[in-house]
Formats: structure tokens, sequence, C-alpha cells
């Protein structure tokens, strides 16, 4: 009797303590609104251990129809523009991890206007990382391109080969991923940066005559126009779902190595844009080729898979329902 009545006491007593708060995380996605940027932010709702998902976009860029917003309870949106720092410094305040994607994100856009690229590109990136730095956020990873590798370098691309940017949309990226290798080896900020390889999926660019080819090709068939395809149709790419993308970034919130350096985040295959034709079915037209472009992607992803513990899960032709 009197050995239960100790055990009901420290059962009371334990029922009775207070419980520590579980500390949940912090997550800043820079835009947040965006294609990518967006499904960053659906999978950070859906992450228990976080509580705030803060969203900076200045919802300018005409690449998209439509932006998109989560609306659940745990999402702020900022209609901010990442190129004022005094603007977006406050909200990285208590921020754990700060996803940047924010950016002047097409080729043929940058061309044509070099100094929007630049500004966007280069001076918002630093605003970004100094931010991130000064909030004392854990790190910050950075979305960037396998448009770095250019036409000298020969597929399968390694995140070790010089880069060969031709034309202003990579030189800007790549100047991001220096900024980031220094903030790292200067500051000590934690920086991961990934390239990308022809990103497609939900919510994909459909907008426009520079619109990535799936997504506008997708809309050409529908429409019942022809799909039109720049220059012989044989230059291949490496095509990235989205969901692997996302995937991705997840897991470089948890890596303990590995930082201020570069992976890759494609599928180590590659198909023509005659090849898509092929596999969407309809007709299609020829059109010029375009300046500033590269010849081949595929992408090395051995580093990605090794250091992130990621690998690509979804197939192109899964997503286009022709198995």
């Amino acid at each position: 009797m009197y050995l239960k009545k100790i055990k009901m006491i420290k059962k009371l007593k334990e029922l009775l303590t207070p419980k520590p708060k579980k500390k949940y995380k912090k997550a800043l996605v820079t835009g947040g609104n965006g294609f990518i940027g967006s499904h960053i932010v659906d999978a950070l709702v859906n992450n228990e251990e976080f509580d705030e998902i803060r969203v900076i976009d200045n919802q300018s860029s005409d690449a998209h129809e439509q932006f998109y917003f989560n609306r659940s309870p745990k999402v702020m949106n900022w209609v901010f523009d990442i190129g004022d720092y005094d603007l977006i410094k406050d909200l990285f305040k208590d921020i754990d991890v700060v996803f940047h994607l924010a950016a002047e994100s097409r080729i043929q856009p940058a061309i044509q206007n070099p100094t929007l690229a630049t500004k966007t590109n280069v001076n918002g990136t630093c605003n970004v990382l100094q931010a991130a730095r000064e909030a004392g956020c854990d790190r910050v990873i950075y979305s960037s391109t396998s448009s770095a590798y250019g036409l000298k370098n020969k597929p399968p691309l390694k995140e070790t080969m010089p880069n060969d940017c031709l034309n202003p949309y990579s030189v800007t990226k790549v100047a991001g991923e220096e900024l980031c290798k220094m903030y790292t080896k200067l500051f000590g900020l934690k920086t991961i940066t990934f390239r990308y390889f022809n990103v497609y999926g939900d919510r994909q660019c459909t907008k426009g005559q520079y619109a990535p080819v799936i997504g506008l090709f997708l809309k050409q068939k529908t429409a019942g126009k022809a799909m039109t395809v720049v220059g012989d149709g044989l230059q291949t790419r490496d095509y990235t779902n989205v969901q692997d993308v996302v995937a991705a970034n997840i897991s470089a919130m948890s890596v303990k190595e590995g930082f201020g350096e570069i992976y890759n985040v494609g599928t180590g295959k590659e198909h023509t844009i005659l090849d898509i034709v092929k596999m969407i079915g309809g007709k299609h037209k020829f059109i010029p080729e375009r300046i500033g472009e590269s010849r081949f992607t595929r992408a090395d992803i051995s580093k990605t898979k090794k250091v992130l513990n990621w690998k690509p899960t979804i197939k192109l032709k899964e997503y286009l329902k022709l198995d």
C-alpha cells in the first residue's frame, strides 16, 4: 500500500511538472509565390517542425500567369523586393533556414535587360545573405542554374567543371554562387547552392515565347497549336520534376557538412527537344535558334546523392502519363 502511494505521488508530480515547450522552427522563402518557391512553401507547411513560414516575393515576374499563395495560418506573405535591404532585413529575425529563390530566372529576358538581372540576382542575393548573417540564421539554401556549365563542358556535367557563362542570367547566378561561398568562408554562414537542371511540373511557367519547353508545349497542344521547336530540336536537356527539387531543398535543411559548395539537382538522364515532342504527340514547327543557350545538358548527381542522401524519384514519362 505504501509503495503504491509513492508511485501515485511520483505520477502526480510528473503530471504537474511543466513540460518544456517544443521549439518550432521558422523559415523564410524568397520567391515563395512562384513556381518552385510555392512548392517549397507547401512542403514546409506540411512539416510539423515549422510553425512559421515567411514569404518575400515582389510578384513582379511576367513569367507567371498567376502567383501561388498557401493560405495556411503558418504563412505570412510580404510583397517586398530583395533589392531593398532596409525593407527586408527585419523579416530575417528568428529565422532558422532561408530558401533563396527570388531571381530574374530566364535567359532571354536577362539578355534583354542585364541591369535588372544584376540588380536582382547579384545585389538581391547579397542582401539576402547579409540579412541572414546579421539575424543569425542557421543556413541559406540558394537556387542556381545548370546554365553555368555553358557550351565548353560536356555531359555528364560535374560541379568541379569550370564555369562557361553564355549570358547575363548565368553570369549573375554564378556571381550569387560566389557570394554564398564567400559568406561561408569569411563569415561562417552555412550555405548550400543547388544548380537546377530544367525544372518542370505543376505550376510551371507557360507564359510567353521564353517559357520552359514542357509547360509551353503542353499549353500549345491544348490550344491546338503547333509546338515551337527552337533550332533543330536535337539539343538535349536533363528534365527534373519540381517535387524532386523540393525534396533536395528539404534534405539540405539537415546536412551537417559540405557548406559553401555546389550541388547538381537533375536526373542524370537527357532528352532531345524532339523527344519531348514525340512524348506529348502532335504537330510542331521549327523556329530560329536563340543566342546564349547551352546545347547539351545532363547532370552528374553523384555528389548530391552522397552528401544530401537524395535521389530523383519522378520520371518525365510518368509525369506526362506516357508509360
